[in-house]
């Protein structure tokens, strides 16, 4: 224990500030951290998704009535103090009248200034902390409230524009004896405060920008000279790459204050870059630990690392750049061109990130962490460009990139690893002269996957030691899972009687989490209708089941709505929406015959065809300009997305629909899959209940599918009593009735792949299962690199032993179900079984290699014979 008490900060994010559970833990750590003679200050953000909110309701130009989020954010708060056993609305009833006189003054003058953007966004952590503080004190903690605007003082930019100065400040960073002697005056054994905000020198709040909540941590770690710096997160340290995306990313347990800087302004998305540099400057150890799994080590960061040689210690990948590329003969030999070049940057506010020259040409980079890329922006540099050169935006374009140290060295033995890129277009190579990073800026839609094959090709044989710890999937697999109950268990002799004899593999449904899943679902009582995306799984018995528990069906192919109206000969066609996509008009057409419910989701094809919709009722998809989900190729919204219409088209189609006396009776909205966040929907039904109003015939909101399902140990669930909350609270405001398309969410779970072990093989530390069938039965860990739990159903009570790739027989690299799987001692003629299959397995099946795909049974509530 240390003579004097000596200052630990704490920084935790939105999700870690959201539940009862995270608080609880917050508590514990605050509370060890106290008995063990430190003064813990916890920095706080605000609740998960309310900067999101804040940030609208200070656009004046936001789609969302102020009304609407100031519901949302006001009852998201409540139901927290709720869960807190706090009363919320005495608590933060200053704080909501002062949003509600910020939201009218927008809404009034129709503009907002960064000053009030700022005042707006800052209440998201001064209520998560006025909650946080009141509950650790009645969990027996003496806590201290205090205002991070009275310590945090910006410093003054008046040279550069307001929104910079107010939106993303900067603050000084040094010993502060004053505060370190104010704050040993007071009796509190812990002390709370509020990330990402800051006061200018005339008291005006200001912002640290998105993310600010790390650097305002490291500013009070400095000023208070602190022991140490721990940034407690959803993730228990940094990894090799995104352990979300890859699970056999590995653990690095001690990074450089440099590495670690690297990493985050190369996309690792764990720690802001801005909050290195103050606790670098004075040499305090900054430590990455999780909320969820807090006894886990976590990464340490600080220079005490020895230098080990020439090293890779990660692959990072950063979306959303924007690449200009300037074309021109006049460089050659002159004088001041780049200069005055950037000096047109300068001018625009946009901050260069990567640069490449040759004798015609200079390509740049513009990180979107730090530039506003407004399309008006890049409109008028193009235009001041054009004075000196060719110019040409280039983008969406992600950096691919290599952290390490002393990587020119090591050059020779990365040329394999280089053949990724093989008939890739690479726009620019970047090479740190700090020896810290290689970088290759590719197009967007490649970087996952070349992120995917450069970890297997540079981590596959690395074993843990002083610096690469466990793989996230060793970690997980070895901590008690809080989420898996898996019906296949308790199923477990009767699939392996099933699988007796047997040397095929095959999908099995349960009937009773099918149905169990149904009823879930049905529970929403704010859902008026739930449609079954067909896609995910049209298997006719579970298309039986899904009827028989009241779901209606939602069909995106002709073919689709037959297997519907074949099992299904009695079903209304009010029961069935066919919501095709880039279809013929001919489909349309059988589909108003058929007296189906249609969306759609082009303007087009009423405007080429007036006669097909003549005297029809419509729905129509709209893309809200954003997509979410658990992959890039599930997102079904922005600009990339090929779904939807925008809102700026819709009068037009309101136009076409009224020549032809078509009336538009619903509107829809899906945005991705894999979501868990339950504000998602009442945002969505928010969003469309804005634009309704324009179309007087809409009854019907469709606010889409995508309802997340736990795939990973430990994985949160999608909370639905939380989310009927809220989409009740939205329906006492709006006279709407509101449908739902889950897929994923009633057929994933209750579906197993079961496949017996053919073969394995060892090759030095990489070890290899083999089954007798892959991507040919499941192909989306191959498509989208999903995660799929793999287990030895033969051996389940069996304790890992080995740390395998689980692979299929197909003539492809790319034939992997899962890699770096912890399982028992497996031979030939185990059956494995693979999780979470119900969904998009069989239906994406094919004959490749002319290998049959798995087939199909449903597993009945009585048990199974062979």
């Amino acid at each position: 224990m240390p003579d004097a008490p000596s200052w630990i900060v704490l920084k935790f994010g939105g999700t870690s500030v959201s539940t009862r559970s995270r608080w609880e833990t917050i508590a514990r750590i605050a509370r060890s951290h106290r008995d063990s003679g430190f003064r813990p200050l916890l920095v706080c953000s605000a609740l998960s998704g309310i900067s999101d909110r804040l940030e609208a309701l200070a656009d004046p130009e936001t789609d969302v009535p102020a009304t609407t989020l100031l519901d949302r954010i006001r009852r998201q708060h409540l139901d927290l103090a709720d869960d807190l056993g706090l009363d919320g609305a005495s608590l933060l009833a200053e704080t909501f009248t002062t949003l509600e006189n910020r939201a009218d003054e927008i809404a009034r003058t129709g503009r907002a200034y960064p000053q009030q953007q700022a005042e707006i966004m800052a209440m998201g952590e001064l209520m998560s902390t006025r909650l946080g503080s009141a509950y650790l004190a009645s969990a027996g903690l003496s806590t201290h409230w205090m205002d991070a605007r009275e310590v945090l003082r910006a410093e003054d930019e008046a040279h550069v524009a307001p929104a910079r100065r107010y939106l993303s400040a900067t603050c000084a960073a040094y010993p502060d004896r004053v505060l370190q002697n104010h704050l040993a005056g007071q009796d509190a054994g812990v002390f709370i405060t509020q990330g990402f905000i800051a006061s200018n020198p005339v008291g005006e709040t200001v912002l640290l920008g998105r993310g600010g909540s790390d650097t305002s941590a490291a500013y009070f770690a400095a000023k208070l000279e602190a022991e140490r710096l721990e940034i407690w997160t959803d993730v228990p340290g940094m990894f090799t790459s995104n352990p979300r995306d890859i699970p056999s990313a590995r653990l690095l347990r001690r990074l450089t204050y440099a590495e670690a800087q690297e990493l985050a302004t190369m996309g690792a998305t764990v720690l802001h870059p801005r909050c290195l540099s103050p606790v670098r400057r004075y040499g305090i150890p900054l430590h990455v630990r999780s909320t969820d799994t807090p006894d886990l080590e976590g990464t340490v960061i600080s220079d005490d690392v020895p230098d080990d040689g020439p090293e890779v210690k990660a692959i990072s990948s950063k979306d959303g750049v924007t690449v200009v590329s300037m074309e021109t003969l006049g460089m050659w030999q002159q004088v001041g061109f780049l200069a005055d070049v950037f000096q047109i940057f300068k001018h625009h506010g946009l901050s260069v990130d990567l640069v490449a020259t040759s004798e015609a040409n200079v390509t740049v980079t513009l990180d979107p962490m730090a530039n506003a890329l407004d399309p008006d922006v890049l409109d008028r540099l193009m235009h001041d460009l054009s004075a000196y050169c060719e110019p040409e935006i280039i983008g969406p374009c992600a950096v691919v990139s290599l952290v390490g140290r002393h990587i020119r060295s090591m050059l020779h033995e990365l040329g394999p690893a280089f053949e990724v890129f093989d008939e890739q277009k690479v726009h620019l190579v970047s090479q740190a002269a700090s020896d810290l990073n290689f970088g290759f800026v590719v197009d967007e839609e490649q970087s996952e996957r070349l992120v995917r094959q450069l970890h297997g090709q540079l981590f596959a044989t690395r074993a843990a030691d002083a610096t690469f710890g466990p793989s996230w999937q060793e970690l997980f697999e070895t901590q008690p899972s809080t989420t898996d109950d898996a019906w296949w268990r308790e199923r477990r002799d009767d699939l392996l009687a099933f699988m007796e004899d047997r040397s095929d593999p095959v999908y099995v449904y349960d009937e009773v989490t099918l149905r169990a899943n149904a009823r879930h679902v049905r529970r929403l009582n704010a859902i008026d209708r739930t449609y079954y995306a067909v896609k995910a799984n049209p298997h006719p018995r579970v298309l039986e089941i899904l009827a028989d528990e009241g779901i209606a069906f939602e069909c995106v192919s002709p073919g689709e709505v037959e297997r519907v109206r074949e099992v299904l000969p009695g079903l209304s066609p009010d029961r069935i929406l066919f919501q095709p996509n880039f279809a013929a008009i001919d489909e349309y057409a059988a589909a108003f015959d058929q007296g189906v419910h249609v969306t759609l989701d082009n303007v087009e094809p009423i405007q080429r065809h007036p006669d097909v919709f003549a005297g029809q009722d419509l729905f129509v998809r709209v893309d809200p300009g954003r997509g979410h989900g658990h992959h890039r190729h599930v997102r079904t919204a922005g600009a990339q997305s090929k779904f939807g219409i925008v809102p700026d088209e819709l009068p037009r189609l309101r136009r076409l629909a009224d020549r032809c006396d078509c009336t538009v009776r619903g509107l829809h909205v899906h945005v991705g899959s894999g979501i868990t966040d339950a504000g998602t929907w009442p945002d969505i039904a928010g969003f469309l209940a804005s634009l309704a109003a324009d179309f007087p015939d809409v009854r019907t909101l469709n606010v889409g599918g995508g309802l997340g399902v736990p795939e990973r140990p430990n994985a949160q669930p999608l909370d639905l009593d939380v989310l009927d909350k809220r989409l009740r609270d939205f329906k006492t405001q709006h006279d709407y009735d509101l449908w739902m398309e889950p897929g994923r969410f009633l057929v994933a779970q209750a579906g197993v792949l079961l496949a017996p072990v053919t073969q394995t093989k060892s090759k030095g530390p990489v070890h290899y299962v083999g089954l007798g069938t892959g991507m040919n039965s499941l192909i989306r860990p191959a498509l989208y690199g999903s995660y799929h739990k793999i287990a030895n159903l033969s051996r389940l009570d069996e304790a890992p032993a080995v740390t395998a790739d689980v692979v299929g027989p197909i003539c492809e690299t790319g034939d992997v179900l899962g890699r770096s799987r912890r399982l028992p001692d497996t031979h030939p003629g185990d059956v494995l079984v693979i999780g979470t299959a119900g969904a998009y397995g069989a239906s994406m099946s094919n004959h490749y290699n002319l290998r049959p795909p798995a087939g199909e049974r449903v597993l009945s509530a009585q048990p199974v014979s062979g």
